[in-house]
């Protein structure tokens, strides 16, 4: 799996490309998930794939954090915002830290899983590490159903400088499992040159019946919810539940 440059090099942009305020509606609506889903009130969260910590962030209000993330330089960024937060460096395909959680999140970087393989066992890891009447959340941006292909841009000022980006989602091939959002970022430093960079993003696309059917060939009942975000248009994307049963006699 090629690491794109944004988790990179040019991971110390991240907090201008997708401030963490941005994230608190979001995380609000995941936290409300957990605590009506988790069996008993939920308190530890571990979440794979967590980036530059930007959910966690205001996740960590209420529970208990422990953030994984394969790419160094994202949980250099993440740790600077969460120093409370456990950190570490892990692939949500193979992690196996031998405890357990009352939820396990994986957030759109469930995105990189782009071959069935990967994803199942993505969501295997989220099942060994899901206590007994937890729950596991998957937020993929897309599944085939409601694929859209798109342009976006956007960006920010701060204290490092200016970012803005252009986001292209587009599908080179429908007959796979893969799409691609190429992403050209201006990097305007408080010192030094403008730059400019592409960077390709390769994400899995699979269909509602195939994640419905891994999850629960993964463990789990499977439950989907309605997404409820600002960005997105009411009623076309789900986020989806894993609930693990309890333990027999409890």
């Amino acid at each position: 799996m090629r690491q794109p440059k944004l988790y990179g090099r040019l991971a110390s942009w991240w907090p201008l490309m997708s401030p963490p305020a941005e994230y608190s509606r979001e995380a609000r609506f995941f936290c409300c998930l957990f605590q009506a889903h988790c069996a008993q009130r939920p308190r530890s969260v571990l979440e794979l794939g967590s980036g530059g910590g930007h959910t966690a962030s205001h996740l960590k209000r209420h529970f208990r954090m422990t953030l994984v993330d394969r790419a160094p330089a994202m949980l250099a960024v993440s740790r600077r915002l969460n120093p409370e937060c456990a950190h570490i460096a892990g692939d949500m395909r193979a992690l196996r830290l031998n405890r357990s959680f009352d939820a396990v999140l994986i957030h759109d970087a469930v995105g990189y899983m782009t071959s069935e393989r990967d994803l199942r066992r993505a969501l295997t890891t989220a099942f060994v590490h899901c206590r007994p009447g937890g729950m596991a959340l998957f937020v993929p941006d897309f599944v085939r159903e409601n694929f859209q292909p798109g342009v976006s841009m956007g960006g920010s000022d701060g204290g490092r400088g200016g970012l803005r980006y252009l986001e292209w989602t587009h599908d080179p091939d429908p007959a796979d499992t893969r799409y691609s959002v190429e992403l050209v970022f201006v990097l305007n430093p408080l010192r030094g040159r403008v730059r400019v960079v592409h960077d390709r993003h390769v994400l899995g696309l699979f269909g509602r019946k195939d994640w419905r059917r891994w999850i629960g060939e993964a463990g789990f009942r499977f439950k989907a919810a309605p997404f409820r975000h600002p960005d997105l248009p009411p009623g076309r994307h789900e986020v989806f539940l894993g609930l693990k049963p309890r333990a027999a006699g409890v």
